[in-house]
């Protein structure tokens, strides 16, 4: 598979929400109804969300761009949590959070989201953060396998509203880079 990891750019908000439409609901616990995905995706994960995304200075969006399109992307957020939950289980401070990481299934098993996840990295490290922290559902494995993997780890729960459903999320940190 031959791709590029790079910044996304205004002209990426449509591809990247046509993207988050494909990878989000492949995230969610196999309880959620489909209108709250439906939801979620509408109030988080549109094309204006993206272009506000993109416009925000302390938001980092990287995308996996290959032939055919955008196949992954990731979204990093510097600036101090507002979640008591997070703020609580948190060690490493500053941290950056990793608030999206999505792969193309069509990606999956290549070593795509390795790639991602180092790229993502090394841009929370370039902010000066001590540590970069996620939240990712309970009932996730492939997800939570993934981010073991990657380094983190587990440190505390907080709530995550998808649609009508209050979900339960681990929140997992590690050390930048």
């Amino acid at each position: 598979m031959t791709h590029t990891i790079r910044k996304a750019t205004a002209d990426d908000a449509g591809p990247l929400a046509a993207l988050a439409a494909v990878t989000f609901p492949l995230a969610c616990p196999p309880s959620a109804s489909p209108e709250d995905i439906a939801a979620h995706l509408a109030n988080t994960l549109s094309e204006k969300h993206f272009r506000d995304y993109l416009a925000d200075p302390a938001v980092t969006i990287l995308v996996i761009d290959s032939v055919g399109g955008l196949r992954g992307y990731s979204l990093l957020v510097d600036r101090p949590t507002q979640d008591p939950d997070v703020t609580a289980a948190l060690k490493l401070l500053p941290s950056v959070e990793l608030s999206k990481c999505y792969v193309h299934p069509e990606h999956h098993g290549l070593g795509a989201a390795a790639e991602l996840m180092h790229a993502s990295l090394q841009a929370a490290a370039e902010t000066g953060a001590a540590g970069v922290w996620l939240g990712v559902n309970s009932q996730n494995a492939r997800a939570i396998r993934f981010y073991e993997k990657s380094g983190f780890r587990k440190v505390g729960s907080k709530s995550f509203r998808l649609g009508t459903t209050v979900e339960h999320d681990f929140v997992l940190e590690r050390a930048v880079p």
